[in-house]
């Protein structure tokens, strides 16, 4: 699982970012005393004991994650983000390190086991990311200003950039990625920041888009979403016609996690459901909203 996560991950990143830069890419044991975790330096892996060589992954499982396929990918990835590309020591610097290996990572381990296993791996980021900002200690930062904060650079970093090349495709995304990195690979300082690497991100998001980028990069947005009544009709053609009662909240967070329903220029969104007194809040709302039906 480890030697496919070396030989799947070399095809992905010279195929859509830069040639990978040496002759070889190996993996070191060493024991689980040193810790359980993997970490990459040139050329090599040093990989726990602890972790992936115990592995028990359970192919029948469709929720189970190959993570010491994905993990092996990520380390790999990084050859790239922070070895090829090194962020300046500023806030946000881990975007263009971990967020980045970590979302080249899925999407290899999208190509080799399909999108199925992406839903157990992103919900399961979803929950780190909530979980990690309710005992955030000092204060919440948005992405692109986070401060080594893993459940931002990890958890919510790869909610983030996978949504992106959904939403602008493979194609377009990773275009941007390997223009960034044929721009600052293997350069002095000064050192790229995240925000250049966002900008790069906006350049190429149509007008009809460009919501995501403050509310994924700059801010802090969350959604309370829900869906309070459903029904379906057969239709003569054998398609079903789906009515949705649904109610969508959107709101932002301060650093304290305090929630705020308006935007800069004071505007919002304000509700009050048929038998109740008190109003429902939201910022105002342009977005695109995924439903699933099943």
């Amino acid at each position: 699982r480890m030697m496919n996560g070396l030989k799947d991950g070399l095809d992905y990143y010279n195929d859509n970012y830069t040639p990978y830069q040496h002759r070889q890419a190996r993996i070191i044991e060493f024991p689980r005393t040193g810790g359980g975790f993997a970490q990459a330096f040139p050329n090599t892996i040093p990989f726990s004991e602890a972790i992936g060589f115990i592995a028990d992954v359970d192919d029948e499982d469709k929720d189970a994650v190959d993570y010491p396929f994905s993990i092996t990918a990520h380390e790999l990835a990084h050859q790239w983000w922070a070895h090829q590309v090194i962020g300046a020591n500023a806030k946000g610097a881990t975007l263009l390190s971990e967020s980045l290996s970590e979302y080249s990572s899925l999407k290899v381990l999208e190509k080799t086991n399909g999108k199925e296993q992406m839903r157990k791996f992103l919900k399961d980021a979803m929950d780190g990311y909530l979980m990690g900002r309710t005992v955030e200690q000092i204060k919440e930062n948005p992405l692109m200003y986070n401060e080594n904060q893993q459940y931002i650079h990890y958890q919510k970093g790869s909610l983030v950039l996978y949504a992106m090349s959904d939403y602008l495709g493979d194609e377009k995304f990773n275009a941007v990625i390997k223009r960034f990195a044929e721009k600052h690979q293997f350069k002095g300082a000064p050192y790229p920041v995240a925000t250049e690497f966002v900008d790069d991100i906006k350049a190429v998001t149509p007008d009809s888009l460009q919501y995501l980028i403050s509310d994924m990069f700059e801010t802090i947005t969350l959604y309370n979403n829900k869906v309070k009544d459903a029904t379906y009709q057969e239709l003569p053609n054998g398609k079903f016609l789906v009515t949705l009662d649904a109610q969508v909240i959107k709101y932002r967070s301060n650093e304290k996690g305090k929630s705020v329903y308006k935007n800069i220029a004071g505007d919002s969104l304000t509700f009050t459901p048929e038998g109740k007194t008190k109003a429902l809040q939201s910022l105002p709302l342009a977005d695109y909203i995924e439903v699933g039906v099943f």
